[in-house]
């Protein structure tokens, strides 16, 4: 079953790749980027931008804005059908973020807010793949136990018995693997339609929110001497951090726990390498899901701990 769901996760997101990702200007075959941000243009933007520097930018490669929305009044009634992926998960989003920002007067507080309101959202889902992750490590004792009365033995017969056995364990439990691998399907194609979404839409790269240009990398930030920008990759990298720290479990044997362990330092150390090349607006969804994250498995480990005591 799980190598079924992996096929279909990979042929839903090649099928989403080839229906509407983000194309970028370019110039002899180098990618164009926004003089006011320091970003990569997008060719396949949903709206118009309102800085003149991007929109002159625009113009020099002979970009014909004309026929395109403005952001503020962006809608499924004056884009064009541009694939399955743009459709479903982009423009949609991307209308929610311009409406919801025109209501805040500010995108990067929209970002913030819509982030938070999608995990509200998905907070039944979440909740129970955190609670997976509580109720593995009760059931750690008995899983290691189970390993050493079979570490032996290799027979068919001993390894139908003991995924017989561990299914018993799962069951006494209530621990059902697939939880956090529904948890993964929802969270990928939305972290890439913000990232879609953000990249598409000029009135997000150009906003500022707390003195952060939404379009702007730290890196790009810190070149022209923004420094302040560095909170950004620390933020990430913290928020990663305690994510996957308060997601871990200890159920398996040491030494497939020290390879998992290698790979959570490896993701996090990645993580907050590519933060100092991500835009503002995106490091922002990215903290505010984290933090979420965070919050959600406190709160779910506080309630197992209420429960035993009980």
């Amino acid at each position: 079953m799980r190598k079924n769901l992996k096929k279909i996760i990979l042929l839903t997101m090649i099928v989403f790749s080839l229906t509407g990702c983000t194309k970028y200007l370019k110039d002899d075959k180098k990618v164009v980027k926004n003089e006011l941000t320091g970003q990569n243009l997008a060719s396949n933007i949903l709206c118009k931008p309102e800085a003149e520097e991007t929109i002159s930018t625009y113009e020099k490669y002979n970009f014909d804005l004309s026929e395109l929305p403005s952001c503020e009044n962006l809608s499924f009634n004056n884009t064009k059908y541009d694939g399955i992926w743009t459709t479903i998960f982009v423009k949609p989003l991307a209308i929610v973020i311009i409406k919801l920002g025109q209501l805040v007067k500010n995108y990067g507080l929209s970002i913030i807010i819509i982030t938070l309101l999608i995990r509200l959202i998905l907070y039944p889902i979440t909740r129970k793949a955190a609670m997976q992750s509580e109720n593995m490590k009760k059931a750690q004792p008995e899983l290691q136990n189970l390993e050493k009365k079979y570490a032996n033995k290799t027979s068919q017969d001993d390894m139908m018995r003991k995924s017989q056995e561990m299914l018993m364990i799962y069951k006494k439990y209530e621990i059902n693997p697939m939880t956090g691998c529904i948890f993964s399907i929802i969270q990928i194609p939305l972290f890439f339609a913000f990232f879609e979404a953000m990249n598409r839409l000029p009135a997000i790269f150009e906003e500022d929110f707390l003195g952060l240009q939404l379009g702007t990398s730290p890196i790009i930030g810190m070149q022209n001497g923004h420094y302040y920008y560095i909170i950004l990759i620390v933020l990430v990298t913290l928020a990663t951090y305690f994510s996957f720290k308060l997601n871990s479990n200890a159920t398996m044997a040491p030494e497939a726990e020290k390879q998992m362990k290698m790979m959570s330092n490896f993701s996090i150390i990645f993580i907050g390498i590519a933060s100092i090349t991500m835009s503002a607006g995106i490091e922002l969804y990215w903290i505010a899901n984290s933090t979420f994250t965070i919050i959600q498995n406190l709160l779910v480990k506080r309630g197992k701990n209420k429960c035993v005591k009980n």
